[in-house]
């Protein structure tokens, strides 16, 4: 999933200092599963916003909507009899969201309201960890099931640094070497064999080095699924 964290209340502020009128827009996606984009993180966010904005003298009128997702158009095109009511709107969606509602309505204002960080998951009751690049070439079969390039902070693939020492990263000592992990599992399964040989280096066209990369599913274009 998509991981986000919600920006801080005062870079907020800072975007809607000039509006009176604004529309928190949550997503019912990968925010709202890590809670920063839900129902409810929509409703707080509001009702902090105007009690800020109270206290500095300087009332708001506020609107929430929560819709099923803000990266396809069939949702976004759901307040199209709404948006013109407000002065802006303030994207909970991760950065695709804000993307899709200024593409759709080109005269409205859209403000991101949450920093998006990375493709992850949950290791424990409010923690996430990153574990995707998003690279366009998945090869973790080569390591064992983990990801060197998301989880290296040196993207290595083709062994571990010099550098971590105990099982832990050199760069994050809050972070496991990921290598050191891969390593083990490979020992434990009588594999090691897997990483002796020598492996070509890896091709980056498709991760997104080469500009925005695009997904087509001609099955789908064509209305045979």
């Amino acid at each position: 999933m998509i991981v986000a964290d919600r920006k801080p209340i005062q870079e907020i502020l800072a975007m809607i200092k000039a509006d009176k009128k604004i529309l928190i827009l949550g997503c019912k996606g990968c925010v709202t599963v890590c809670n920063v984009g839900g129902v409810k993180e929509s409703e707080i966010l509001a009702s902090t916003l105007k009690i800020a904005r109270k206290q500095q003298g300087n009332d708001i009128d506020i609107d929430v909507r929560v819709l099923e997702r803000q990266c396809d158009n069939e949702y976004v095109a759901q307040i199209k009899d709404i948006v013109n009511d407000y002065e802006s709107v303030v994207s909970l969606a991760c950065g695709v969201g804000p993307q899709f509602l200024s593409e759709m309505y080109r005269e409205k204002k859209f403000y991101p309201g949450v920093n998006t960080t990375f493709f992850g998951g949950a290791v424990q009751h409010g923690i996430w960890e990153e574990r995707c690049a998003g690279c366009g070439t998945c090869s973790i079969h080569d390591f064992g099931g983990l990801c060197p390039i998301a989880r290296c902070a040196k993207s290595l693939l083709h062994g571990p640094c010099g550098g971590s020492s105990k099982g832990i990263c050199e760069v994050n000592p809050d972070t496991i070497c990921v290598w050191d992990a891969i390593v083990t599992k490979k020992m434990e399964a009588g594999e090691m064999g897997d990483l002796m040989g020598v492996k070509a280096f890896k091709d980056w066209r498709s991760a997104r080095d080469g500009g925005p990369r695009k997904s087509i599913r001609e099955e789908l274009i064509q209305g045979n699924i």
